[in-house]
């Protein structure tokens, strides 16, 4: 029961995420980022030197990045990262929640839960897993491994498998958040419509390349983040072909990722972009497509940048983003 999963909330500044990472590592050399704002952290080591328990130096901890940055916080403890997770998900935000080690208690807290509260469960196998029936944590626990295997291949069941009764054998790796970039939307209220959720989209690859732009960044890699109505959150990251700041190319890659998570029924609160592993745009190879559409984009970009660079970034906008506005 020593691991900590801390939540911070209403987190978008990336310095003082990373001020916040020193801070954990002041109770504990193995911290390992979470980016764009959660930890984990392994305090096992840690409770005789401060002289207290887990959820003692979780409060601490919790009182601390309150009293220093204002910043509220949730922190789960556990004896897993994956239950740690869960039990900072379960109730209202800004406390310190605890699931004892004890294996009927994790049995209970389990039990009732939907398929999507387990990490890496996304709408689409939730919806698979509840056309056979498993539409809670419970009923999955119960499942034979072969029945999970069969309808979602060897390595996922037995991941699923072992989920589902509260087996995390990860370990917190210690680890800083690589050089990144991210811009979020919050819709005023849940979205089920996916072509608002597309402009939504668009919006936010343009801000982001628009800024990667003009830092003279480039990404190597794109994150999505969907949190829904009930709390949940679903992340996927890919590679992009090429190190890019084009809002093109990072648009297209976004749609990609959307396409194919099948939100048709979900119910969006917060749509996320991450722009990974950042290097110079110098140090970016281009491969040359003799495309006369990408070049002509790549123009009109330019035209762009130079617009809003004399008279704001609201001055130019894509127009299927134009009634998005992202902060």
């Amino acid at each position: 029961m020593n691991i900590l999963y801390i939540h911070f909330h209403d987190l978008r500044d990336e310095q003082l995420y990373s001020r916040l990472l020193t801070l954990l590592a002041e109770y504990t050399p193995l911290v390992q980022a979470l980016p764009p704002d959660a930890a984990l952290a392994d305090v096992s080591g840690s409770l005789r030197y401060f002289g207290t328990d887990a959820t003692a130096l979780a409060e601490r901890i919790r009182a601390r990045t309150g009293g220093l940055y204002g910043l509220r916080s949730t922190v789960g403890v556990a004896a897993n990262p994956l239950l740690a997770r869960m039990v900072a998900a379960d109730g209202p935000p800004s406390v310190v929640r605890t699931l004892p080690d004890d294996i009927d208690t994790v049995t209970t807290f389990l039990a009732q839960k939907p398929t999507a509260a387990l990490q890496g469960v996304g709408p689409a196998t939730a919806r698979t897993l509840s056309s056979y029936g498993l539409d809670s944590v419970g009923r999955i626990a119960a499942a034979p491994l072969g029945t999970l295997q069969r309808i979602l291949g060897t390595t996922a069941g037995r991941h699923l498998h072992d989920a589902a009764r509260g087996l995390d054998p990860t370990p917190v790796i210690p680890s800083a958040p690589p050089r990144s970039m991210s811009v979020e939307h919050h819709f005023t209220q849940d979205e089920l419509d996916r072509n608002r959720q597309r402009a939504a989209l668009l919006a936010l690859t343009d801000r982001l390349g628009l800024r990667l732009r003009g830092e003279s960044q480039a990404a190597c890699a794109l994150t999505l983040t969907i949190r829904y109505a009930d709390r949940s959150t679903t992340t996927r990251t890919r590679k992009l072909p090429e190190p890019t700041a084009h809002t093109r190319s990072l648009t297209a890659l976004a749609y990609d990722l959307h396409d194919r998570l099948a939100l048709q029924r979900a119910r969006v609160r917060t749509i996320s972009l991450r722009a990974e592993n950042l290097i110079a745009a110098e140090r970016a190879s281009r491969q040359l497509l003799f495309e006369p559409t990408d070049e002509k984009a790549r123009r009109i970009e330019a035209a762009a940048d130079r617009a809003r660079d004399r008279f704001g970034t609201e001055a130019v906008q894509p127009a299927g983003a134009a009634a998005i506005h992202v902060a």
